[in-house]
C-alpha cells in the first residue's frame, strides 16, 4: 500500500494552491493587456503547461481515449465551465478592483453547496447555511460599494462585480458538474481538456469579437513585466497552481477543512493589492471580506459552537 504523505506537506501542498489561485488577479492587473486578451494568453500557455505534465506519465497521457468515451460531456464542460468562467474573471478586472474580484470568486465553494442540492439532492446543514449566509452578505456588500459607486458615476464597478458573480456561479455549477469525470480520468486530464479546447474557443472568441489575435511568437518582443506576469499566469496560477490545490486535497485527512483553505484567497489578494498594486482598499471591501471568512470559520467551529450553547448538532 502506498503511503500517504505528511499531513503538513498536504496541507502545505493546498495552502500554495490557493496563493496560486489569489495571485491570479495580480498577475492579471501587472500585465496590462485587456481582460479578454488575458484570457487568451492565460490558457495558451496554462494549456501548454498542463499538456506537457499530462505528457510525463503513461496513464495521464492517453487524452483521446477519453474523448471517445465522453465527447461532448468533456468538451461542452470545458467550453462552457471552467474556461467561461476564467474568461468572465479576466473581463471582470477591466471593470472592478482586484480585492473585489477575489473577495466575489471566494464565493464558489458555497456555491458549489447550493448547486450540489439542486443537483445532487445533497443535504445542506446548519453549518452550510451559516457560511451561505456569511457568502450573502459578502455579496450584498460588494454589489452595494459598486452601486453606491455608480451612483457617483462609476457605473463600471458594478459591473465588474456582477461579472464576478456569474464566474463564482458558473465556476460552481462546473465543480459539481465536473466531479464524476475528474473521478473516472483524473484532474490532470480533464484540467487538461480544459485549458486546451479553451484556449482554441477564446482565441477565436476573442480574435473574431474583439479583433485580438493572439500570436505566441510575439510573447519575448513584449516588455519584461508583462512578459513575466503572462507566463506566472500560465505556469503558475494555472499549472502548478491547479496541481498544488489538487493534489494536496486529495491528501489532506479532512477535505472539508482543506476547502476551508480556498477562504483565505480575499485576504491574500488584498494584502497583494494594497502593496504591490497600491489598490485603495475601502471599508465596504473590508466588511466583505469579514463578513465570507468569519461565516466560514462560524461553519468550522459549529459543533462546538452549538454544543457550548445546547444547540442540536448534525451529530446527535
Amino acid at each position: 500500500m502506498k503511503n500517504k504523505p505528511p499531513v503538513w506537506l498536504a496541507y502545505t501542498a493546498a495552502f500554495l494552491g490557493v496563493c496560486s489561485h489569489a495571485s491570479s488577479e495580480f498577475f492579471s492587473k501587472l500585465s496590462g493587456l485587456p481582460g479578454v486578451e488575458t484570457s487568451v494568453w492565460r490558457f495558451m500557455i496554462g494549456g501548454a503547461a498542463l499538456l506537457f505534465v499530462a505528457m510525463l506519465s503513461r496513464e495521464t497521457r492517453q487524452l483521446l481515449a477519453p474523448l471517445r468515451q465522453d465527447f461532448w460531456p468533456i468538451v461542452l464542460l470545458s467550453l462552457f465551465g471552467m474556461a467561461l468562467a476564467q474568461f468572465i474573471f479576466h473581463w471582470s478586472l477591466d471593470f472592478a478592483s482586484a480585492v473585489q474580484v477575489a473577495t466575489m470568486v471566494t464565493i464558489m465553494p458555497i456555491g458549489v453547496v447550493f448547486v450540489a442540492r439542486i443537483v445532487e439532492g445533497t443535504r445542506i446543514t446548519p453549518a452550510k447555511l451559516i457560511s451561505g449566509i456569511g457568502a450573502f452578505l459578502g455579496c450584498m456588500l460588494l454589489l452595494t460599494d459598486g452601486y453606491l459607486a455608480q451612483l457617483g458615476g462609476d457605473g463600471e464597478t458594478f459591473k465588474g462585480v456582477l461579472m464576478a458573480l456569474g464566474c463564482a456561479v458558473i465556476g460552481a455549477t462546473y465543480l459539481v458538474l465536473v466531479k464524476p469525470y475528474m473521478q473516472k480520468y483524473g484532474a490532470i486530464r480533464m484540467s487538461t481538456y480544459t485549458f486546451v479546447l479553451g484556449f482554441v474557443a477564446l482565441w477565436l472568441l476573442v480574435g473574431l469579437m474583439w479583433g485580438k489575435w493572439v500570436n505566441p511568437l510575439t510573447l519575448a518582443d513584449r516588455p519584461t513585466v508583462q512578459m513575466g506576469s503572462i507566463l506566472a499566469l500560465g505556469v503558475w496560477n494555472t499549472c502548478i497552481g491547479f496541481l498544488l490545490w489538487f493534489w494536496g486535497l486529495s491528501n489532506v485527512p479532512d477535505i472539508g477543512r482543506g476547502n476551508y483553505l480556498f477562504f483565505l484567497k480575499p485576504v491574500i489578494a488584498l494584502i497583494l493589492a494594497y502593496f504591490l498594486l497600491a489598490e485603495t482598499i475601502t471599508g465596504t471591501q473590508l466588511a466583505a471580506i469579514i463578513a465570507i471568512t468569519g461565516f466560514v470559520a462560524a461553519e468550522i467551529f459549529y459543533d462546538r459552537i452549538a454544543a457550548a450553547l445546547g444547540w442540536k448538532t448534525s451529530a446527535q
